[in-house]
C-alpha cells in the first residue's frame, strides 16, 4: 500500500504494533517488521538496559524499520531522548504526557515522531507541538486510558475534521473489516495491541492468550475512571471484578506483580491490559498471517463496498 503512513514509515502496510510494556521487545516487533508492519519496542517497563539488548537483537532478527515509545508518565530516565536517539531508529511515538515535552529534540535529530492522544484536545495540542502524525485512541482499546473515555467511531471523524496530518487508528483494530471502516473515518494506518498480546510470537504467557480468545465482547472492564491516577482497560478477572465494585486505592500498585500474570500466567497476580476487541478474537495466530489476512480482508471490503454503493456509470 502506498500511503503517507507507509512512505514516512518506511513499510510496506500501515499496520503499526502498540508498544506495550514488557510484551512490545525484540520477539514481537522482529514479527511485525518482517510481516510488513511497524514493530515497536517499548520503554515503559524502564528497563532501559534491557531495552538495549532489545534493539540490539532486533537489527539480528529484522532489516525492516522499527520504532521505540516513550510513554511520558513511565519515564525515570532524564536522558530518554538521547537514549532513544542513540539507538539509531527514525520512528517514534510518544504518550501519555505532553507532545511538547519530547516533540522538539526528537524532531530535531531527524526522527519522525506521532503522538498518542485520546481526546481531540489533546490532537489539537500535539499537532500545534510539530508532530508528524497521530495515533488515535479510541477508548474500547485496552491499556491505560483517558478517564472520559470516547469510541473511535465518534473520536476518527471528529479529530479528521480539525487537523490534516496523518492518523493511525488505534482502539477496536482487529481485520480488514476495522481497518476499512478506520479509513473510511479518516485514518491512514492502524494499531493492534490485543491483537498482537494474543499472537504466537507474543511472549506474554498462554494463559493470557487463551483469556482473550475465550473473551466475550463484555469481557473487559474500565477501571480507575475516578481516579487516583490513570484508567485503564482490561480483561474481567477475579481481581479487575473486585476493584471495578470496590475501588480502593491507586490502582497501578496493582501492577507490582505483573511480570507473574504476563510470563507466569498468574491471571489474579496483577490486571491483564486488554481491549474490548477481544470479544472478536478466535485463535491465537502468528504475526505473518494476521498481517496478511488483515490486508486481504481490507482490500475485499474495499472493493466490495465500491461495487455495491458506487453510483452506477
Amino acid at each position: 500500500m502506498d500511503n503517507r503512513i507507509t512512505r514516512m514509515l518506511g513499510v510496506r502496510y500501515p499496520i503499526v504494533q502498540a508498544p506495550m510494556g514488557w510484551i512490545a521487545r525484540s520477539q514481537l516487533a522482529s514479527a511485525v517488521s518482517n510481516a510488513g508492519g511497524m514493530g515497536i519496542i517499548e520503554t515503559s517497563s524502564g528497563e532501559l538496559d534491557a531495552v538495549r539488548e532489545e534493539i540490539r537483537k532486533m537489527r539480528t532478527l529484522t532489516d525492516k524499520p522499527f520504532g521505540v515509545n516513550i510513554a511520558q508518565a513511565f519515564v525515570r530516565d532524564p536522558d530518554i531522548v538521547p537514549f532513544v536517539v542513540d539507538q539509531g531508529v527514525t520512528f517514534v511515538t510518544t504518550s501519555a504526557g505532553d507532545p511538547n515535552k519530547y516533540c522538539e529534540p526528537l524532531k530535531k535529530a531527524g526522527l519522525t515522531v506521532f503522538h498518542v492522544v485520546p481526546t481531540l484536545a489533546g490532537a489539537l495540542k500535539a499537532v500545534e507541538a510539530g508532530v508528524d502524525g497521530l495515533v488515535v485512541e479510541g477508548g474500547e482499546g485496552g491499556g491505560f486510558k483517558n478517564p472520559r473515555d470516547v469510541a473511535s467511531m465518534v473520536l476518527l471523524p471528529l479529530v479528521r475534521e480539525h487537523v490534516d496530518v496523518p492518523i493511525i487508528a488505534a482502539g477496536g483494530m482487529l481485520c480488514g473489516r476495522t481497518m476499512a471502516a478506520a479509513f473510511a473515518l479518516g485514518a491512514e494506518g492502524v494499531q493492534l495491541g490485543t491483537r498482537m498480546v494474543s499472537a504466537a510470537e507474543s511472549p506474554v504467557h498462554d494463559n493470557w492468550k487463551q483469556a482473550i480468545v475465550g473473551a466475550k465482547e463484555t469481557d473487559t472492564v474500565f477501571l480507575n475512571r475516578h481516579g487516583p491516577g490513570p484508567a485503564l482497560r482490561a480483561l474481567r478477572t477475579e481481581k479487575t471484578t473486585r476493584i471495578d465494585l470496590h475501588p480502593e486505592g491507586d490502582v497501578r500498585a496493582e501492577f507490582a506483580r505483573a511480570q507473574d500474570l504476563y510470563f507466569g500466567g498468574d491471571m489474579e497476580a496483577s490486571i491483564a491490559l486488554t481491549g474490548q476487541v477481544a470479544g472478536r478474537i478466535e485463535a491465537v495466530r502468528p504475526v505473518a498471517d494476521i498481517i496478511q489476512d488483515m490486508m486481504a480482508d481490507f482490500r475485499t471490503t474495499m472493493s466490495g463496498l465500491a461495487a455495491s454503493y458506487a453510483e452506477p456509470v
